[in-house]
C-alpha cells in the first residue's frame, strides 16, 4: 500500500495503526552518486542526525515560531527523533514525539478486542486538529510483522482511521515522511541483493541531499506532463495501458515545502524522503489495459507473475502466482470499498541519484525513469479515492509516451 499510513500517522501510535504499514516496495542505490555532504556523517562514520534533522526541521518542513509539531518513529532512531524534537523547539515550535513498534503493533490484534476495531477514533481526531507539521520515521522492522492477522480486522481498522487522515488533509498539516520504502532494515538490504550498511549509507546520505537538480528537474517535468492528455506505458513484461491525464493537477514531492506548496495546500505539502519524484491521480474512468508485475513481496512472502487487466479504468482481473498470492488476494477481498479496483495513480522517478542494484528484486518511487501505477486511496496524488488497499507496483524499464511522443524509454528519461 502507498502512503495510507502518512495520513492517519496520529493515530498511527495510539491506535496501533501500524497495520497500515506500506508493503515492501522501494529501492535503490548509489551509482554516479555525488559525494556526500561533510555533514551527512558524524567522525564515527554513523549517520550525523543532528545534520539530518536540522535539514529536515530548517529547510524541508520550514519549521517556524509557533508550529505544533507532531515527530513520530521507532526507538530503534530515539536519537534522530529527539534531534528533530529539539530542533523543532530551538525556533520556537512545540513538539511532541510519539513511537511505536512492530510489537506494539501485533499485540493490539492479539490482545484488544474486535468490538474496538470500528470504535469511533474520538481521540486520534482531537489529536488531529493540533499540528501544524507532522514528521514521521519509518517505524516498521519487519515485513511480515503483521502474519496471521485477520485480514477483515486489518480492513476495518484502517477504514475507522481514515477521518484522522481526513483532518491532516483540510488543515494542510506540512508531512515530512522519512522512509519512503527505502528505510534500511535487514530485510530490505535482502530484497536490494546488498549488505544493511551499504543500504542504509545509500539511504542517509539521500535523505540529507541537496535537492536543488532534483527541483528543477520536477518542474520541467510537471510543465511537459500538465500539457499533455494521455500517456501510454507498456514494458518488457507485458504492461500496456493508457489512461487520460488532461486537466489533473500534478505535484512534485522534491526535497522542500515552499511557501508556494503551502499556499496550494494538500497535497503539495507532503514530502517523501529520499524525495524525487513527480505523481498525478488520472482522469478517473480512463485506464485501458493491463499492467504485469514480474515479482513482489506481500508479508515477506514472493508473489510473481502479477498480470491485472483494466477496463473502463476498473480492476476486472488479478491473477498470480508464488506463495505470497493467496494471502495477498485475502488481503484485497477483506477490503470492500469499491475504489480499491479503480486506476487512481501514476508516479513517475526523478531522482538521478538512486539506482536500483543489479541483484534488487523490487524497484522503488523516485528512481529517475521508474514508472509505479496503482488504484486505491490517491488522495497523497490530488485524487479523492480513499480505499485503503492498493493494486499495484514499481515497474521498472518501461517506455511511456504522451500523446504519442516517448518521454522514457526502457527506463530512461528523454532529454
Amino acid at each position: 500500500m502507498k502512503r495510507i499510513s502518512l495520513l492517519s500517522m496520529c493515530g498511527v501510535f495510539v491506535a496501533g495503526l501500524l497495520s497500515c504499514q506500506p508493503a515492501a516496495t522501494p529501492p535503490v542505490a548509489t551509482e554516479n552518486k555525488p559525494a556526500a555532504s561533510p555533514a551527512t556523517k558524524s567522525a564515527a562514520g554513523a549517520p550525523d542526525f543532528e545534520a539530518i534533522a536540522n535539514r529536515v526541521v530548517t529547510q524541508v518542513a520550514a519549521v517556524k515560531e509557533g508550529d505544533v509539531v507532531f515527530v513520530s518513529g521507532s526507538p530503534r532512531d530515539m536519537e534522530l527523533l529527539e534531534d528533530l524534537a529539539t530542533d523543532s523547539r530551538k525556533v520556537g515550535a512545540f513538539p511532541l514525539l510519539t513511537t511505536g513498534t512492530d510489537r506494539m503493533a501485533k499485540k493490539y490484534y492479539e490482545e484488544v478486542p474486535e468490538k474496538y476495531d470500528t470504535q469511533t477514533p474520538d481521540f486520534d481526531l482531537k489529536l488531529a486538529t493540533m499540528p501544524t507539521v507532522a514528521i514521521s520515521v519509518d517505524a516498521s522492522e519487519s515485513e511480515n510483522a503483521l502474519e496471521g492477522v485477520s485480514p477483515t480486522r486489518l480492513a476495518n481498522v484502517n477504514k475507522t482511521q481514515q477521518p484522522v487522515g481526513d483532518v491532516y488533509q483540510k488543515r494542510n498539516v506540512r508531512t515530512v515522511e522519512v522512509g519512503n520504502g527505502l528505510y534500511p532494515t535487514e530485510w530490505r538490504a535482502k530484497r536490494f541483493g546488498v549488505a544493511t550498511d551499504t543500504l542504509a549509507k545509500t539511504f542517509w546520505d539521500a535523505v540529507n541531499a541537496d535537492y536543488s537538480g532534483v527541483q528543477a528537474t520536477g518542474e520541467k517535468v510537471k510543465t511537459m506532463l500538465s500539457a499533455g492528455k494521455e500517456l501510454r506505458i507498456t514494458s518488457p513484461e507485458g504492461t500496456d495501458l493508457k489512461l487520460k491525464i488532461d486537466g489533473r493537477p500534478f505535484f512534485v514531492s522534491d526535497g522542500v515545502i515552499s511557501p508556494e506548496d503551502v499556499q496550494k495546500g494538500w497535497p503539495a505539502v507532503a514530502v517523501y524522503l529520499p524525495a524525487g519524484e513527480i505523481y498525478a491521480a488520472p482522469v478517473a474512468g480512463t485506464a485501458e489495459g493491463k499492467i504485469v508485475i514480474a515479482q513482489t513481496f506481500f508479508r515477506g512472502k514472493e508473489i510473481d507473475n502479477i498480470a491485472i487487466i483494466i477496463i473502463g479504468g476498473k480492476v476486472t482481473s488479478i491473477t498470480g502466482s508464488g506463495a505470497g498470492f493467496e494471502d495477498w488476494k485475502k488481503a484485497y477481498d477483506a477490503v470492500t470499498d469499491p475504489g480499491k479496483d479503480m486506476i487512481s495513480y501514476v508516479d513517475f522517478g526523478i531522482n538521478p541519484n538512486l539506482k536500483i542494484w543489479p541483484a534488487s528484486k523490487i524497484g522503488n518511487w523516485v528512481q529517475a525513469g521508474m514508472v509505479s501505477i496503482g488504484s486505491g486511496n490517491n488522495t497523497w496524488a490530488g485524487g479523492d479515492n480513499k480505499a485503503s488497499f492498493d493494486v499495484g507496483d514499481h515497474l521498472p524499464g518501461c517506455t511511456v509516451m504522451l500523446d504519442g511522443k516517448t518521454i522514457i524509454e526502457k527506463g530512461e528519461w528523454k532529454s
